[in-house]
């Protein structure tokens, strides 16, 4: 509770429910300066997917850092850019294998590919996927149109 320069009272804003970010390392972890700016002192976990080789479809987890009471709270998972939507049901699964319910999970992306879209939630059906813009589809596994290699421009590499 703070005193406005009124003189009244105002009390603060509450969350309803304990959250948590994960990001999808690299390109996800450029989305967490915006939600820390919004919510100060969030706990933000990060999973890292590896494409096994050439296998764009085949992948694995190699890391994964996660508050250890994630269970516990809601968690905005984020990756900018969702174009087949492999790398997104694999960092759910991950979520729901740490005791994550699935109806707790909000996906948060600038641009994803329809396709991504139907895999995502054709798989998870209880999970809310939040994006700012569906493109085209896919090409060679990327989105199109796109913006290319988010986490190349975004880092600078």
């Amino acid at each position: 509770t703070v005193i406005t320069p009124t003189g009244h009272p105002y009390v603060g804003v509450d969350f309803a429910k304990r959250l948590c970010g994960v990001s999808i390392i690299r390109s996800g972890e450029s989305m967490e300066p915006a939600l820390r700016a919004c919510c100060k002192g969030i706990k933000i976990g990060k999973i890292l997917i590896h494409r096994v080789g050439d296998h764009v479809l085949q992948q694995d987890t190699i890391y994964e850092k996660l508050p250890a009471d994630i269970a516990d709270r809601y968690v905005l998972l984020m990756d900018p850019i969702v174009g087949t939507g492999e790398t997104a049901v694999k960092a759910v699964q991950v979520l729901l294998n740490k005791g994550v319910q699935e109806d707790h999970i909000l996906f948060l992306s600038l641009i994803a590919a329809p396709e991504a879209v139907h895999r995502v939630c054709r798989a998870f059906p209880k999970l809310k996927l939040i994006t700012s813009e569906i493109d085209e589809g896919l090409e060679a596994y990327r989105v199109i149109p796109g913006v290319g290699e988010f986490g190349d421009r975004y880092f600078c590499d």
